[in-house]
């Protein structure tokens, strides 16, 4: 980690290489959602839902039985296939809604396929409304959305509107990558998609502030020097700190997901790439937007800066 004190990266001289990047990423994103769009389960399309204990654990290739079963056993694709509960050999089925004959037929298929009994009774069967998909729907957007507001209010008293903004676009670059990834990984979007915004937007958000603290002291030390380069000089001050955030949070996340069962794992690897995209925009595009929005035309070679803070 000594390695890090002794940084001099010119991280707003690369800046235009991280647009690029982020523009690449965006691209991909929006070709995606496109091409493939979302696989919404019935948390946001309606549908039904069956919930069975098969008596046995629910693994990856019990789930991949369990999905060619719905198929062949009702004619519809089902939106997601998972394990529920803590028992490990509950399976939680969401499919398009279908009537009562159909749903009798599912359940009585699966009671043979895994030979539970005729008399078997431990399983539940819902439909997930239209009314309240809408009402599901609407909590993502309205928590996103007022997250995202109270968050600029917050760092624009404490810093300006400018870094404000920067931390917004920041912000919505975090969860479009999140999306991105739903997409591009036809993984079930849900509910929990709710509480994976909400987490990567704490998260991305922390480490913005970090950046920009150590701008504002460095503001006050080095105030005849261009904002670039005390932008420059406090990405490389920070940095140890941002990776020790970013390494021990994901050694948590990622042992999740290497040990979690798969409901557990869906919601795992979005955070993962959430910590990496929020570690990469916290550092090298947060500081890079504010720095741009500023418009300080004084600005000199930013590794000046760095070279005389150390």
């Amino acid at each position: 980690m000594k390695k890090f004190k002794e940084m001099n990266f010119d991280f707003i001289g690369k800046s235009k290489i991280f647009f690029i990047i982020s523009a690449v990423v965006f691209l991909v994103g929006i070709v995606s959602l496109v091409v493939f769009g979302l696989n919404l389960d019935a948390d946001f399309i309606g549908g039904t839902s069956f919930t069975m204990d098969l008596g046995k654990p629910v693994d990856s290739a019990v789930i991949s039985e369990v999905r060619a079963l719905v198929t062949e056993s009702i004619g519809v694709t089902p939106s997601s296939v998972q394990t529920a509960g803590s028992n490990g050999t509950t399976v939680l089925i969401k499919t398009p809604e279908v009537d009562t004959e159909n749903r009798d037929k599912l359940v009585n298929d699966i009671v043979a396929k895994y030979e539970l009994g005729e008399n078997y009774t431990d399983y539940q069967v819902s439909n997930v409304g239209a009314s309240m998909t809408k009402d599901i729907t609407k909590s993502l957007f309205m928590a996103t959305i007022i997250a995202v507001i109270l968050m600029l209010v917050y760092i624009t008293f404490r810093f300006d509107l400018r870094s404000g903004a920067a931390a917004v676009v920041c912000l919505i670059h975090d969860l479009f990558v999140m999306l991105t990834v739903y997409s591009l990984f036809n993984i079930s979007v849900d509910s929990n998609l709710i509480a994976a915004f909400l987490t990567i937007l704490g998260y991305s958000i922390n480490g913005t502030i970090i950046v920009f603290d150590r701008i504002r002291e460095n503001k006050g030390k080095y105030a005849s020097k261009p904002f670039k380069e005390i932008a420059n000089m406090s990405i490389n001050q920070t940095f140890r700190r941002s990776v020790n955030t970013m390494v021990t949070t994901l050694l948590t996340i990622v042992m999740i997901y290497i040990l979690g069962v798969e409901s557990i794992k869906n919601f795992a690897f979005p955070l993962i790439i959430g910590i990496l995209a929020g570690f990469y925009s916290s550092t090298c595009l947060a500081s890079a937007v504010w720095s741009m929005l500023y418009k300080d035309k004084n600005a000199a070679p930013a590794q000046e800066a760095v070279e005389s803070a150390q």
